[in-house]
C-alpha cells in the first residue's frame, strides 16, 4: 500500500476529506482551494515540499481514524461502543426557540447549543460553514459571535467545506468556543489540539453533525440545473434543508420572486449522493465518535408535518455536563431515550461500516492507498451485518471503483476560476 509523504499526496491519492486542517497548519505552504470535481481541497503555495505539509500528515483524517481504546469508559452504553463510539447519554428534542428549530435540518440543536453556550457560558463564538457571500453555492468557515449570526448560517450545506482550515480564529478568541463540523473535521481538532495546546485551551466544545458523505460542487451544480438554473452567476440563495423537517432543496435566482424547490428525496436521494468525494466510501465514522456532542436525524419517526426533532449523543462529560446546562436554561428541549434509538434511527450504518472493511481490504490489495483505523471495528461488521451478495458488492464494486474512478491515477487538482 503506498504511503503519502504529505497532505498533497493524500489529496492527490483521493484520499483526503477536506477538512483544512492542513492549511490552519501550514498556512505557509497549504491553501484550500475548491477543485469542481473532488471538492475542498490542499492546494501547495510552495514550488517545492516543505516540512509543514509532512508534518500536518499527524493531524490528517483521510489517513488515520484512532481512538485511544476500545474499551467502554465509565458512564458508558457499552453494549454502543464498539459500533458506534462513545455515548454517555441519548437525547430526543429540539430548539426551545421556534425559529431556531424551524431554521435548522432536524431539530436545530446544534445552533440552539452555541447560542448559549455564546450567551450565557462566555464562550467567544462558534466556528462553522456559510454560504459564501459572492458565490452562494460555496462555502466558507466563519466564527458567528451572537444568535443571529448563528441562525444566519443554520441548516446543513451538503457542498464541500473546510472549517478546521480557520481554527486560528478559535485559537485567537479571548475564550473559548464552539467548532461545529462534520464527523471528519471534528477527529482533524481532535488530533490537533494535540498538537496545539493553545488551540486545546479555547476549544470550549466540539458538535458533529452525522454525515453520509460530501457531495463535490459538481452535485450542486447538477441540482441547480435540475431546478432549472442554467447560469449558477444569477443565485442569490441556496439551502439544502431546513425550514421544517428534513426540509427541502431551495434557491433563490435573482429577479425572481419565488424559490425553486427540490424534496430532500430528489435533492440529496436522486443527485447529491452520487457525487460523493471517494474517501466518504471508506469512512468508518458517520456519527462524530471524536465529538463532545453528535447530532442528527432520529429517521426512526416520520417526518411529516413535525417541524424538527434532534437525535442527540452526550459522548464526553463535558458534553453531558453542557447539555443538562442548556436544558436547565430552556434553551434545549430534550428528553433522554434509550439507546436503542441511536441504531433504530440510523439502521443503515452498520452495513454500511461492514461494506467499508470489504472495501478497504480490496483496496489494500491492489495496492492503494487507504486510511488507518484504530479501534472502530469493522470486520465484524462485515460477518455479521452483510448478506452474501452485499459482500461481493462490497468488494468486487472496488474493483469496478478502481478503473471507473481512475483511483490509480493522480487527482487533477485545478481550482475553480
Amino acid at each position: 500500500m503506498r504511503e503519502p509523504r504529505d497532505v498533497h499526496d493524500v489529496a492527490a491519492g483521493k484520499m483526503c476529506t477536506g477538512c483544512g486542517v492542513c492549511a490552519y497548519l501550514a498556512p505557509d505552504e497549504v491553501r484550500m482551494g475548491d477543485v469542481l470535481e473532488y471538492g475542498r481541497r490542499p492546494l501547495p503555495l510552495l514550488p517545492v515540499r516543505g516540512p509543514g505539509a509532512a508534518e500536518a500528515l499527524r493531524c490528517c483524517p483521510g489517513v488515520k481514524l484512532e481512538h485511544d481504546s476500545g474499551a467502554p469508559g465509565p458512564g458508558e452504553y457499552a453494549d454502543l461502543r464498539a459500533a458506534w463510539g462513545p455515548v454517555l447519554r441519548v437525547y430526543e428534542g429540539y430548539a426551545a426557540d421556534p425559529e431556531i428549530r424551524f431554521a435548522g435540518s432536524s431539530g436545530g440543536v446544534a445552533t440552539a447549543l452555541s447560542a448559549f453556550l455564546i450567551e450565557q457560558e462566555g464562550m467567544t463564538g462558534a466556528l462553522h460553514i456559510g454560504a459564501r457571500a459572492d458565490v452562494p453555492y460555496l462555502n466558507e468557515a466563519r466564527l458567528s459571535r451572537s444568535r443571529e449570526e448563528l441562525l444566519a448560517n443554520a441548516g446543513s450545506r451538503y457542498a464541500p467545506a473546510s472549517p478546521c482550515e480557520r481554527l486560528d480564529l478559535v485559537e485567537a478568541g479571548e475564550t473559548p468556543s464552539v467548532f461545529i463540523g462534520k464527523p471528519c473535521d471534528v477527529a482533524a481538532v481532535s488530533m490537533a489540539r494535540r498538537e496545539r495546546p493553545e488551540l486545546d485551551r479555547k476549544v470550549g466544545l466540539t458538535i458533529a453533525v452525522f454525515c453520509a458523505g460530501t457531495p463535490s460542487t459538481q452535485g450542486t451544480l447538477e441540482m441547480l440545473k435540475v431546478m432549472g438554473v442554467d447560469d449558477p452567476s444569477t443565485i442569490t440563495h441556496v439551502a439544502y434543508r431546513g425550514n421544517g423537517w428534513p426540509g427541502e432543496a431551495r434557491t433563490a435566482v435573482a429577479g425572481e420572486s419565488r424559490e425553486r424547490t427540490l424534496t430532500y428525496e430528489q435533492s440529496w436521494g436522486d443527485i447529491l449522493q452520487k457525487h460523493r468525494q471517494w474517501r466518504c466510501y471508506l469512512c468508518a465514522d458517520h456519527t462524530g465518535e471524536f465529538a463532545d456532542v453528535a447530532v442528527g436525524d432520529p429517521w426512526y419517526r416520520p417526518t411529516a408535518g413535525d417541524p424538527g426533532r434532534s437525535l442527540v449523543l452526550a459522548r464526553t462529560e463535558r458534553g453531558l455536563k453542557l447539555i443538562e446546562a442548556a436544558i436547565a436554561a430552556g434553551a434545549l428541549v430534550l428528553e433522554q431515550v434509550g439507546p436503542e434509538l441511536l441504531p433504530a434511527s440510523q439502521p443503515n450504518l452498520l452495513r454500511a461500516r461492514g461494506a467499508v472493511w470489504g472495501r478497504m481490504v480490496t483496496l489494500r490489495a491492489a495496492g492503494l492507498m487507504t486510511p488507518r483505523t484504530r479501534h472502530l471495528p469493522m470486520a465484524r461488521m462485515w460477518r455479521e451485518n452483510l448478506s452474501a451478495k452485499e459482500k461481493l458488492q462490497s468488494t468486487v464494486g472496488t474493483v469496478r471503483r478502481i478503473r471507473r474512478k481512475r483511483l490509480r491515477d493522480p487527482a487533477d487538482l485545478k481550482p475553480m476560476e
